[in-house]
């Protein structure tokens, strides 16, 4: 088990994949009734973000954390603090076209990393929202990507 330098444990690899594996069962067996919730302040939300797979072009479909930045949804590419970057992200940025299921509201959106002051000012919400973010980003071999969804006109 990861300790951070404050001492903050990140629970065993099997149970954060196991989570995740439990929240999109949730989701599926409640035909999306469950699973997704907006964020609210000082909190995050939950969405479903459905990419092109990079090497098969299937859907692919996972649930991750969100908070809103004006029209945009901000998330953060982390992998469970794990090393290597999610095939999510990977996914977009060899497919940046996305689609996005949030409670009640779906979203065409394309996904690019935030960078220089705009990625500072979307790290220290973050950090408002989950004040261990540095300790556990420590844990990661490389930076961790903030990750924004910019709205997509479909046509």
């Amino acid at each position: 088990m990861a300790t951070t330098t404050k001492g903050q444990r990140l629970p065993p690899r099997w149970f954060v994949v196991s989570a995740w594996h439990v929240h999109r069962a949730i989701y599926r067996a409640t035909a999306g009734r469950m699973g997704l919730w907006r964020p609210r302040p000082g909190k995050w939300g939950a969405l479903r973000l459905t990419t092109t797979g990079r090497r098969t072009g299937q859907a692919r479909s996972v649930m991750i954390g969100y908070f809103e930045d004006g029209p945009n949804l901000v998330s953060m590419a982390m992998n469970g603090w794990g090393a290597g970057e999610p095939a999510w992200w990977l996914n977009l940025q060899a497919h940046p076209d996305a689609v996005v299921d949030l409670r009640g509201e779906h979203r065409d959106v394309r996904g690019r990393a935030a960078a220089g002051v705009e990625r500072e000012r979307l790290w220290q919400q973050w950090r408002e929202i989950d004040e261990g973010l540095d300790g556990f980003a420590a844990l990661r071999p490389t930076e961790t990507a903030v990750v924004v969804l910019e709205p997509r006109a479909v046509g």
